[in-house]
């Protein structure tokens, strides 16, 4: 009952309507690889409608990293270590830069890490966030598609609910669960970002929560007339003793930062113009403005141990 409610909001959701510019860059994104099943979008861009100074955030699910890449290194690299992200700029109607950044990862890989099969968060807690489907091969694709964002968002909401402790409400939840996510990569973004995303999409986490954890919902009275609704509480239901929850997400955080530095020094070779997007978006989030030599961005491999570490001490990461 559970995964058919979440199957309808997930079906729902996926086909709400996007921006023009958004729909044309993603056409561009696709043209570039071959083979590509869907293209999802995403992240700050799917929140907030001004697309300026932003980067439209894009998933290409493929067949085969052998016919999506143009060379064989970089889809041994993509199936060694999903995704490859790349970076993409076109121009709007009006000549407006617009600008995306894009990952390829297989339907197959994306399906197993989206509905919890990787131990790391990477793909099912991004992918527990509204998205939106735009362009989808066939509708077995799509049934596909479908399946592995609904299992995204059932599997997020029990990882969240066995870190509550008693009764707890979706908004709870849902910014414990991200601040935990956000801690086992390296993001700039400050604490505050956990609660714009949940504000922005307060409705969609909370039928979420309500068709995931129904089996936890606390019982409460109907609110008489003029009353406002109370929000709907659950209770904790997880078996897994506190210590070894921690444990848990103790290692999640030493894994995600190794994979986080993996696949930034991946993407020094597959980001037109990554080193000073990379800096760009920095100083964006966090304040910390880096300014690169000529020798840094020739030699991003070389220069990333040594600016990780400066960065690091400048508060930038957390």
């Amino acid at each position: 009952m559970a995964e058919g409610r979440l199957q309808a909001l997930i079906a729902a959701e996926i086909d709400q309507a996007v921006a023009a510019p958004v729909t044309a860059i993603a056409a561009a994104a696709r043209q570039r690889h071959g083979a590509v099943s869907a293209v999802l979008f995403y992240g700050s861009c799917l929140r907030h409608a001004n697309l300026e100074d932003r980067i439209v955030d894009l998933y290409l699910l493929v067949d085969s990293y052998a016919t999506a890449q143009r060379g064989r290194l970089s889809a041994l690299a993509n199936r060694a270590l999903p995704p490859n992200v790349y970076y993409l700029e076109t121009q709007d109607a009006e000549g407006r830069p617009v600008r995306a950044k894009y990952a390829v990862c297989s339907l197959a890989d994306f399906a197993t890490g989206a509905a919890g099969g990787w131990f790391h968060p990477y793909l099912w807690a991004r992918f527990a966030q509204p998205t939106r489907l735009l362009y989808c091969r066939d509708a077995a694709v799509k049934a596909q598609v479908t399946a592995a964002l609904a299992g995204a968002a059932a599997h997020t909401a029990r990882e969240g609910a066995a870190l509550m402790v008693g009764e707890f409400t979706s908004r709870e939840l849902w910014k414990t669960l991200f601040r935990e996510t956000y801690r086992t990569e390296l993001r700039a973004e400050g604490p505050e970002r956990v609660d714009d995303l949940y504000e922005a999409n307060r409705g969609y986490f909370e039928a979420v929560t309500d068709a995931a954890l129904a089996p936890l919902r606390v019982p409460t009275a109907a609110a008489g007339d003029g009353a406002l609704p109370t929000p709907a509480k659950y209770r904790q239901g997880s078996t897994m003793r506190r210590g070894r929850l921690r444990a848990r997400w103790r290692l999640r955080r030493a894994q995600g930062k190794l994979l986080s530095v993996l696949r930034l020094i991946k993407a020094a070779f597959t980001f037109a113009g990554g080193p000073d997007y990379l800096a760009w978006k920095i100083e964006r989030h966090s304040g910390v403005a880096l300014v690169l030599t000529p020798w840094q961005r020739r030699h991003p491999v070389l220069a990333a141990p040594l600016l990780f570490w400066r960065l690091y001490r400048r508060g930038a990461f957390r």
